[in-house]
């Protein structure tokens, strides 16, 4: 790690980015040592502690999962700040700007907040990193994922909030978020991703993800498989909380004539119906977010929203609606419509694949449908490939920026040709095009895909975030209007 000088003192937006980027950041190393030293929750806490504490003013929402907690929480939040409140929300990685990981009312902090809240915490790290030095060559000062936890809990306690939903960066146990003071614990669904540190059955990543539980506060899970449950099942009783599952207190109804027509692109995307027992049924829920399994994901806001209910909070039924209708999730299943029509997605596991397809069937197209792909390296890239290749025409295989995680086009299309020649379900083999630049491959689909045709982008956060800017320029040149669903 080289952080910054220090001397070097922040002044403006570039030099708060220039310490924050010099952390350690293991959002894109190729190595995460999860399991290691170097994740460690007592580092955290005493980041805090010489801050002040700001955590134990936030009351919060903590969600974990491994796919869906983001959307989860976006849903959360737009309810919460349509009931009234001031709600403060704190996901990973962000898109576009650092900002976007620090929002008040759904709004990113401010290009001042950030100098300011990074100026703060700068001295704090500073004297860590030197203590860390003197004490032993193994051990670091914080990184820049607690550094930005950090300044997310202080820009909440700052601007006061009445609650902050918090999204778990990775797994939850050792998670720097995992300091926060919840009034609700959320796990989503559980798939595989990251099992080289969170293990590799799905009862190993539940139990990590189950870390997130504390005494007797209620819990809210998306999981349904046997399998994971148990993990969850078993820390909630030890903690003596209240659990509240998917598919046995609460679930999901979809009616039969919205599940698998086609969807109306200028229109509202998802809608649903919601049951929890004993006696609340909820019908005629619009989501407007894509996707089977984003309304996976709505019932479990619904029920941590029904939760905090019961908690004193004061949500009614019209805020729920409001929030589900108009939340905003992008580059979760993002559609812009327009000639060709294009989705962004930050898919990046089996699961998420297997989602996504089922909005790009949904989509009416009478053209191609084209895949630009590109994967970081500690993926099932095979898995992912296998579960996407069949509902594409042409596939453009890229990389993204960062170098240290990325996988070659050349290796993606070893892995795509061994897919295709051991899948029998490919109706016809896609034409495989490969490109080492992914402005290169964007620049391919659009000059090759035709009006009626549809070009999807997936396979990583990173690549979504590197191409969301080329997208929306080209809807701005070509005045198409953007629809976020």
């Amino acid at each position: 790690m080289q952080p910054m000088d220090s001397g070097q003192q922040i002044v403006d937006y570039p030099s708060a980015l220039d310490f924050l980027y010099g952390r350690i950041d293991y959002e894109r190393n190729a190595v995460i040592p999860y399991r290691s030293m170097t994740f460690k929750l007592d580092r955290m806490r005493e980041l805090l502690s010489r801050l002040g504490n700001p955590h134990h003013a936030v009351k919060a929402v903590h969600v974990a999962g491994t796919k869906g907690k983001g959307s989860t929480c976006a849903m959360v939040s737009a309810a919460l700040i349509a009931a009234g409140y001031d709600v403060g929300m704190f996901t990973s990685p962000h898109l576009e700007r650092l900002e976007e990981r620090f929002r008040f009312q759904n709004e990113p902090c401010r290009v001042d907040e950030l100098v300011d809240l990074a100026a703060q915490i700068q001295p704090v790290v500073q004297a860590m990193d030197r203590e860390a030095a003197a004490t032993s060559a193994a051990e670091s000062g914080p990184t820049y994922f607690e550094v930005t936890t950090a300044m997310g809990l202080l820009f909440f306690c700052q601007r006061a909030v009445d609650l902050a939903v918090i999204e778990v960066g990775l797994g939850g146990r050792l998670d720097s978020t995992n300091v926060c003071l919840p009034v609700v614990s959320v796990i989503t669904s559980i798939s595989f991703d990251h099992t080289k540190q969170l293990g590799n059955t799905l009862q190993r990543i539940a139990k990590e993800k189950a870390g997130i539980i504390k005494p007797g506060i209620p819990v809210i899970s998306g999981v349904r498989d046997a399998e994971p449950r148990k993990p969850i099942r078993d820390a909630a009783h030890r903690w003596g909380c209240r659990l509240l599952e998917i598919g046995r207190d609460f679930d999901v109804i979809v009616p039969s004539e919205s599940s698998s027509q086609p969807y109306d692109l200028g229109g509202v995307c998802n809608r649903m119906d919601y049951r929890e027992s004993p006696d609340i049924y909820l019908t005629g829920l619009d989501v407007n977010l894509a996707g089977q399994h984003q309304l996976e994901n709505a019932a479990v806001a619904i029920a941590a929203l029904h939760a905090l209910r019961q908690e004193g909070w004061d949500i009614d039924e019209s805020a729920l609606r409001k929030g589900l209708a108009n939340v905003v999730w992008p580059a979760r299943a993002e559609i812009f419509a327009g000639q060709p029509t294009i989705v962004l997605d930050t898919a990046h596991n089996v699961a998420s694949m297997d989602a996504l397809n089922d909005v790009i069937t949904k989509i009416p197209v009478s053209g191609r449908r084209w895949l630009l792909f590109a994967a970081s390296s500690d993926k099932d890239i095979r898995g992912m490939l296998r579960s996407v290749l069949p509902v594409f025409d042409e596939v453009i295989l890229t990389q993204f920026e960062s170098q240290l995680r990325t996988t070659a086009p050349e290796l993606l299309a070893e892995e795509a040709k061994q897919v295709i020649t051991e899948d029998l379900s490919l109706n016809s083999e896609p034409n495989i095009h490969i490109l080492a630049r992914a402005a290169d491959a964007w620049q391919l689909a659009t000059e090759r895909a035709a009006s009626e045709d549809l070009i999807c982008v997936t396979g990583s956060f990173f690549i979504a975030a590197e191409l969301r800017k080329h997208i929306e320029e080209q809807c701005r040149t070509s005045q198409v209007a953007v629809s976020e669903r």
